[in-house]
């Protein structure tokens, strides 16, 4: 099994409404879903290579508080209680305390410096999960933070997760985009994900995560048609990929990342 500390391994989707929310990521991404434990209120999420993440209602508790729908992503952690310890220490902050949840595991929900928040998971089960193949259709292919403070982020998640950087790209007016590597690779195709400081537009630092679909413009229409939100794109990347940035109809963020069908 491939060792899973320190890098994003599996994303959940909070909502309002988890029914409407899989009938809409059902036909946009093509994912299939499990209802998990007994009463059936969370449902596992896969994609062509297994199952990638969950979708649960927003717990009352957090309702009342004023969360809104949004994608979290858990990274994996050898010892939760020392991990958060260590996070916090370096400048990061916990979010709700390690607690266990169970037949799952240990969690805590941790925020880097710059504010945006994640979880950290110590599975229960001891055979592991293995990471899907490269642009497998229905899971994350690309990792991408708008951080409310980019330079400190960038060292926290570099020092303490042994991420690696990668190239730093000018974009202008909006800053550096830096790319990084969740396994050390300093290529550009051993490249997961990037990270930028917060525009303007944006309301908070978040984590946003893209999932891979085999046909973007499709996907762009499934998401129109929907009920979605199309806010960018699509947009053509480095590599030939197509991307856009979208909220579902419940108002969580999220991304697609795809090839464009031939001809088009």
């Amino acid at each position: 099994m491939t060792d899973l500390n320190g890098k994003f391994f599996w994303y959940e989707l909070m909502t309002g409404d988890p029914a409407a929310a899989m009938a809409f990521y059902g036909d946009v991404v093509g994912w299939t879903f499990q209802p998990f434990g007994a009463d059936h209120g969370y449902h596992v999420v896969s994609g062509s290579a297994g199952p990638t993440g969950g979708i649960m209602a927003i717990p009352a508790d957090a309702a009342a508080h004023g969360m809104r729908p949004w994608w979290g992503g858990y990274v994996g952690s050898a010892d939760v209680d020392a991990d958060a310890k260590r996070l916090a220490e370096a400048g990061g902050s916990v979010q709700r305390a390690p607690e266990d949840i169970a037949g799952v595991g240990r969690f805590a929900v941790m925020a880097g410096p710059g504010g945006a928040p994640f979880m950290l998971l110590k599975g229960s089960s001891p055979e592991g999960m293995d990471p899907p193949p490269p642009m497998a259709s229905g899971h994350v292919g690309w990792h991408e933070l708008y951080s409310g403070d980019f330079d400190a982020d960038l060292a926290f998640y570099t020092s303490m997760f042994g991420w690696a950087k990668g190239e730093a790209m000018d974009m202008g007016e909006m800053g550096i985009y830096q790319l990084f590597s969740q396994d050390g690779s300093t290529s550009f195709d051993g490249m997961s994900g990037g990270m930028m400081a917060l525009p303007k537009e944006m309301p908070a630092p978040l984590w946003l995560f893209y999932f891979v679909v085999p046909d973007i413009d499709a996907a762009t229409e499934k998401v129109k048609a929907g009920g979605g939100t199309v806010l960018n794109g699509p947009m053509e990347v480095p590599g030939g990929a197509w991307i856009i940035q979208a909220t579902d109809p419940q108002g969580a963020m999220f991304a697609l990342v795809g090839m464009r069908a031939a001809g088009e």
